[in-house]
């Protein structure tokens, strides 16, 4: 039974997991850099300790610090969040080699899904629709080539460890393809010391469709259906909701099917995300997220699951208390995710935050770990808050959400408030019609 967790991230992530296991009565443990010594979920543990200095790569990459940390607790459990380790086999292996559980799948379903080649060859094996696409990884540009003229362009150039649109790279024709091949590989090299690419079929207007799985390892698994993660800005998810305004249940129901049937056969644990580009009403499988998303509240909003209390049942080997005629979606959820940067330039904006004022009232959430005169650091991501809102239907959630943006106080530093209230007024955005290019073109002027 999992007793103390110790909590491996920072912001509001952190304090989320904090939450949800003080309401399970589980006592806390909140490891910090020095930059992050006054923050919300360091005042809330029920310990803290403190492991290295600002520089993530010397505190919060520092996997040495966090079992130090964990040891001198006696944390029996360490919850991972999202970005950092959440997704480092090598981390879960040392975790589990010194007699702590790790809150998430193994090290192996994570080493297979983290090479976007395995990943790839492995759903579809399982039955999972793919992206069509090289046959693995692609060595030279006369085989870039040559695969890319056999499908068509425009093609994609990926690395086989990517993540967050590094190593990716668009060839309209084959005259791009040389230099797309060749700074795809650098990109990649740099990005994760692995120079590998492959080559998928670049779809011009596809929407970014990602379905949220539940597993317990002991064969029962459940589909908490999807999120529309359309709205990006270089490769970076703005807005999602749920559910899509471009499916039909018909096709909901299928595609999440299909990937519970597949996680099932994949024996996986824990929560997991699989996304895919939706394009002309078909599927094509992307990437799998074996860790909790920024974006799983708006599924916790219209399923009435509590995910990261899930995450720790099934860490202490409970099965699963729900089947999928048990899951309920009711209403309409958005989230914005709220960043210190300038709405117009996106140029980061830290500093002392001198008013703070959440929204409230039904169907309003704000995930955030700030408060009046904390003061946000420079060294990490620009996410400071989460406004999630659920409506009866999309109309309403939309009403919701416009007027919980006009009661949001963020004073002292520019955050992207504002860009979230163009883009509510927007016409297209209305009516639902955008796909993953769309604010690209919205913040150029173009949509």
């Amino acid at each position: 039974m999992i007793k103390k967790v110790l909590i491996a991230n920072r912001g509001e992530i952190a304090l989320r997991v904090l939450r949800a296991c003080r309401e399970m009565g589980i006592q806390t443990v909140a490891v910090h850099s020095e930059a992050d010594a006054d923050a919300m979920h360091v005042r809330l543990a029920d310990e803290s300790v403190c492991i290295g200095p600002p520089s993530p790569a010397v505190s919060y990459l520092n996997i040495p610090s966090i079992i130090a940390a964990a040891e001198v607790t006696n944390a029996d459990a360490i919850h991972p969040g999202y970005g950092f380790l959440s997704e480092n086999a090598k981390f879960v292996d040392i975790v589990t080699a010194h007699g702590i559980k790790f809150i998430g799948p193994s090290a192996d379903h994570i080493r297979m899904m983290g090479d976007k080649i395995t990943a790839k060859d492995t759903m579809k094996k399982l039955g999972v629709p793919c992206v069509p696409g090289s046959d693995g990884e692609v060595k030279t540009i006369e085989d870039a080539k040559k695969i890319a003229g056999g499908m068509g362009y425009p093609v994609i150039i990926k690395a086989s460890s990517g993540g967050g649109g590094r190593g990716m790279k668009v060839a309209q024709t084959e005259a791009d393809i040389s230099e797309a091949f060749s700074s795809a590989r650098a990109e990649a090299k740099l990005a994760f010391g692995d120079d590998a690419v492959y080559i998928e079929k670049y779809l011009t207007t596809p929407r970014h469709i990602e379905i949220q799985i539940l597993a317990d390892g002991q064969g029962n698994v459940v589909h908490l259906g999807e999120r529309d993660c359309s709205l990006q800005r270089r490769h970076q998810k703005a807005l999602e909701e749920t559910p899509s305004p471009a499916l039909t249940d018909k096709l909901r129901s299928d595609i999440g099917d299909k990937c519970a049937a597949a996680i099932r056969d994949m024996g996986y644990e824990g929560v997991g995300t699989i996304e895919f580009l939706y394009e002309n009403e078909e599927f094509y499988f992307i990437e799998m997220n074996t860790r909790l998303q920024v974006e799983h509240p708006v599924t916790e909003m219209i399923t009435g699951l509590d995910l990261v209390r899930e995450q720790i049942r099934v860490a202490n080997g409970e099965k699963l208390t729900l089947t999928q005629d048990d899951i309920k979606f009711s209403g309409h959820s958005i989230e914005c995710r709220i960043t210190a940067e300038d709405p117009d330039t996106f140029a980061a904006c830290p500093g002392p935050i001198l008013e703070y004022h959440a929204p409230g009232g039904l169907g309003v959430r704000v995930d955030s770990a700030l408060y009046s005169g904390y003061s946000v650091p420079p060294y990490y991501d620009s996410l400071i808050a989460k406004l999630i809102v659920h409506g009866s239907n999309r109309e309403e959630c939309m009403a919701r959400l416009n007027r919980s943006l006009e009661e949001f106080v963020v004073g002292g530093i520019k955050t992207t408030l504002p860009l979230h209230q163009r883009l509510l007024a927007n016409e297209d955005f209305q009516k639902g019609d955008y796909n993953i290019h769309w604010l690209e073109k919205f913040i150029d002027g173009k949509a």
